[in-house]
């Protein structure tokens, strides 16, 4: 007999291997022995340069192409942990999402998922609203014959990453303002959603777009992936109402870079996961997240809630503060403090120079910095360079500071 994709079979496969886990063993005893001595990859204790990869200081933040983030020793400690045994996934996804909605402090009725980043969370999220628990929707994804097909999206929140949304199937209907929203409302109308860092740039602003959505009774997801810092933006968007909430995982929160964090109705939530890798024939089989990962995420929230986040700011503002006295000794060159409205919302610079002082593009800088030993990556724009600082490691401030005046020196008239 074929099984059933149901939520009620969902929550039975949890039942049933919480208690092959309370009353059966393993007939196998498997190895279980930590740190061991490497040979061949590894064995030089960089990876990167057997392989012959470059690594980089980078300067840019947490960016997908850069790998993300550095994991916490603590997040690296339980992963390892977490890969000592088997365990039903099913399980553990149901586990760890009602660990972290317990350390959220979310509203009565909403739990959590660790999904394969923010961009998996918004197509398994989408997903589980178009298919509900019926396994024959399930299956024939992207196929929506018979489903509602169509979110509704301001145009001026349509981004890359609503590649995710598209891959379901559905269609974005663009809009602009609240009459056009009342217009685009339909049979066929499955979801709102929202990206935030687009909330300056739209003219219906987050919590009017939710008002939207409620007064029409149609589910409303909002995209906060690198939304955090401030550490309260975990919870906000669930207080506020939002049906399901993304987030990436391995940005400022330095959990496993492919996880993420799916946060919302435990209804939508349940029908997400089962749109999702543990489960055969789904949309999204190819985005696995390893019960690693899974513990890993659990450990990166429990880490971020208890730091000291003033603290932090202070210690990256100061090693800007450190770069910028050195650099502002050239005649012509700037260095402005900034804080990004929403995402990458840290403590940042943009350094810039009198092109008469200063003979040197903002692209010439980026890619002499690149090319140095060490590599130094951040970020240009038309005025000069921008960077932030809360992804460096000890030292490589001073490595940065360094470099940067030396070549806006040799390049001054």
């Amino acid at each position: 007999m074929a099984f059933k994709w149901n939520r009620r079979t969902f929550m039975g496969s949890i039942a049933a291997a919480a208690a092959w886990a309370a009353g059966g063993k393993s007939a196998i005893a498997w190895p279980r022995d930590a740190a061991p001595k490497l040979t061949g990859l590894g064995e030089s204790g960089n990876v990167y340069d057997e392989l012959g990869v470059t690594t980089v200081i980078n300067g840019q933040g947490t960016m997908t192409v850069l790998g993300g983030s550095l994991p916490r020793p603590e997040v690296e400690a339980v992963m390892a942990l977490a890969g000592k045994h088997f365990v039903s996934i099913a399980e553990l996804e149901a586990a760890a999402g009602k660990k972290i909605a317990e350390m959220l402090k979310l509203p009565e009725g909403y739990t959590a998922a660790v999904t394969s980043g923010a961009a998996g969370a918004m197509q398994s999220g989408l997903a589980g609203i178009l298919t509900g628990d019926n396994e024959q929707y399930i299956r024939q994804l992207p196929d929506l014959t018979g489903l509602k097909s169509e979110v509704i999206i301001q145009k001026s929140h349509r981004n890359p990453f609503d590649h995710q949304l598209r891959g379901t199937g559905a269609k974005l209907i663009e809009v602009e303002t609240p009459e056009d929203v009342r217009a685009a409302i339909n049979s066929k109308t499955a979801m709102f959603h929202f990206s935030n860092f687009a909330n300056d740039e739209g003219k219906i602003k987050v919590e009017e777009w939710l008002k939207l959505a409620k007064q029409a009774n149609i589910p409303a997801m909002i995209d906060a992936a690198a939304d955090t810092p401030p550490v309260s933006h975990l919870w906000d968007y669930a207080n506020m109402g939002y049906d399901l909430i993304t987030f990436s995982g391995g940005k400022a929160m330095r959990g496993p870079q492919c996880a993420g964090l799916l946060l919302g109705r435990k209804d939508l939530v349940g029908y997400a996961l089962l749109n999702n890798s543990p489960y055969e024939d789904t949309l999204g089989r190819g985005q696995k997240v390893g019960k690693e990962e899974i513990v890993g995420m659990v450990k990166a929230v429990e880490l971020y809630l208890s730091e000291d986040h003033e603290a932090l700011n202070a210690e990256w503002q100061k090693r800007l503060d450190m770069i910028a006295s050195q650099v502002t000794k050239i005649a012509g060159v700037t260095a402005t403090n900034l804080v990004p409205g929403i995402a990458n919302h840290v403590p940042s610079m943009q350094i810039t120079w009198d092109p008469k002082r200063v003979k040197l593009t903002p692209r010439e800088l980026a890619e002499t910095l690149r090319k140095s030993k060490p590599s130094i990556v951040v970020e240009r724009n038309a005025k000069g360079i921008e960077m932030n600082s809360f992804m460096l490691q000890p030292g490589e401030a001073e490595i940065i500071a360094d470099r940067l005046t030396q070549v806006l020196r040799a390049h001054s008239a």
